[in-house]
């Protein structure tokens, strides 16, 4: 097939490159993401390959049918930004990486996790100028704290066994439990506001959905334990970012560590370190001493990329040979 893969970087093509390397399909890269703007880009190509901040709406979908785009090969697990109602419409196949790595993103959560709790982006940086006091880096243990998960899928289950070998107790609040898993991982499934009671740190791993939209407002976050930590590698529209702030200021969150942004759209993935920053809400968050964002990083690891890859391109040759789409993205 004739691939067009859109907001690509040298780690997408390098991966996607040594996963063809068989040469069993035609991979052109774009820089550009998908969306109303660049659709015409897809002109001559069977599939398109978006990731997650490009936009295929009912236009846009429409557009590429008109084009003889046949299929979206989405290299990600969240399809937020694909009208899956339209594609199903006009006949275009949906397929996404449903589980590429929960381990990659799982550890970045702990990652920035002990960043916060230990305050060494704040030592490293003192070291840095050879200011060795100690004064204000006080941290705690993460054994003995109860460690609440918002989504017990799969990188929710991942994060949960690190909490436990931290000695953590584990609960989790999923719209959908299994008690099986819940005794293989050993943790405890409570309501939502029983684990934003209870849990001294709070981490998200929740699709984003209507239902799952600013699950973390300013209600919620008045429920929390004052000083909770609160780390998000999910997806940014989980949070409600100006409640976030409020609950910064007055001591009520006492740590935010975010690899996602509910505005990262046009920002995340590129390099704007030559221009003044424009969301003036990122730029208020960033300015907090205990709060850490990283640009979306989570699925970055070499076993995370060629999982992805070969997932991809392995949607693409079962739609070319008419095989079942075990990973399509339907509506029901």
């Amino acid at each position: 097939m004739r691939i067009a893969v859109f907001d690509t970087h040298a780690y997408d093509e390098q991966a996607l490159n040594a996963a063809n390397a068989d040469g069993a399909h035609t991979l052109e890269f774009f820089e550009e993401r998908l969306y109303d703007k660049t659709v015409e880009l897809a002109h001559g190509f069977d599939a398109v390959c978006p990731f997650v901040n490009c936009r295929l709406t009912d236009p846009v979908l429409h557009r590429l049918q008109q084009l003889g785009v046949k299929l979206v090969l989405l290299r990600a697990a969240g399809f937020n930004g694909i009208d899956i109602v339209a594609a199903e419409r006009l006949g275009i196949c949906v397929a996404r990486v449903p589980a590429y790595s929960p381990d990659a993103v799982a550890e970045h959560c702990f990652a920035l996790l002990l960043t916060l709790v230990r305050k060494t982006h704040r030592a490293y940086n003192r070291v840095r100028e050879q200011n060795f006091s100690l004064d204000g880096l006080e941290g705690f243990n993460l054994h003995g704290k109860t460690f609440g998960a918002l989504g017990a899928g799969r990188i929710g289950q991942c994060a949960m066994r690190i909490a436990k070998g931290f000695g953590c107790k584990v609960v989790a609040y999923d719209p959908y439990e299994n008690a099986q898993i819940a005794q293989q991982v050993g943790f405890e499934y409570v309501t939502l506001e029983r684990l934003l009671e209870e849990s001294d740190v709070i981490s998200l791993h929740l699709p984003l959905s209507e239902q799952s939209h600013h699950i973390i407002d300013a209600a919620a976050l008045a429920r929390t334990k004052r000083g909770v930590i609160l780390i998000n590698t999910s997806r940014g529209g989980l949070v409600d970012s100006q409640a976030l702030i409020d609950a910064l200021k007055t001591g009520q969150v006492g740590g935010v560590g975010l690899d996602v942004y509910e505005m990262e759209e046009g920002v995340f993935f590129h390099d704007l370190s030559d221009r003044p920053l424009q969301d003036d809400t990122l730029a208020r968050l960033m300015i907090f001493p205990n709060v850490l964002i990283t640009s979306h990083q989570g699925f970055l690891t070499r076993e995370a990329l060629h999982a992805i890859a070969s997932t991809t391109l392995g949607n693409a040759s079962a739609f070319e040979r008419g095989e079942p789409m075990l990973n399509q993205v339907k509506t029901s």
